[in-house]
């Protein structure tokens, strides 16, 4: 853990010139990188901070009136019709990773290409949605599985429950 908040911590000391260059980096073809670690660090670091952002916001306006793309009604339309019966308030990983998810998961996210900007880039997706970003509590998954997932969260109540949880409470 504090590895990975060492390095969550050095984008924050990343110069201009240094963000510039990893924002270039990343705009090539991944192929040219191999497993190059400093390039992996970036990515986790991206994911880090979409990870952020999201929880804040969900933590600030009730998730209900988000609308995270230009296409969520397509997302949970699809996504309720392939994967109705999917427990989303508390994501069993296996139901994203094994051979079998995987295979169900893809045609629905090829579905997204082209629809959805950087629809298979990685996100970090919480599995229990009444919990904060954590090792424990995070999974690594594609944007429209994130998408997917976190729309439907919001749409059917479950994010509530982090917006009204810094709420104060009527007192009666």
């Amino acid at each position: 853990m504090a590895a990975r908040e060492n390095s969550v911590a050095g984008l924050g000391s990343l110069g201009p010139s240094e963000v510039v260059a990893a924002a270039q980096a990343l705009s090539l073809p991944a192929d040219l990188y191999g497993n190059d670690p400093n390039i992996e660090m970036i990515w986790a670091m991206k994911a880090y901070q979409h990870a952020e952002v999201y929880f804040n916001l969900i933590s600030s306006v009730e998730p209900r009136l988000l609308k995270l793309t230009k296409v969520d009604d397509l997302i949970y339309t699809e996504f309720k019709a392939s994967f109705g019966d999917l427990k989303i308030d508390i994501v069993d990983p296996e139901e994203l990773k094994s051979e079998q998810a995987k295979e169900k998961w893809r045609p629905f996210c090829m579905r997204f290409d082209g629809v959805v900007e950087d629809f298979n880039y990685g996100t970090l997706l919480r599995l229990d949605c009444t919990r904060d970003y954590t090792e424990e509590n995070t999974i690594f998954a594609t944007r429209i599985q994130f998408y997917a997932i976190e729309i439907a969260r919001n749409r059917d109540g479950y994010n509530s429950q982090i917006f009204n949880r810094g709420k104060p409470t009527a007192k009666g």
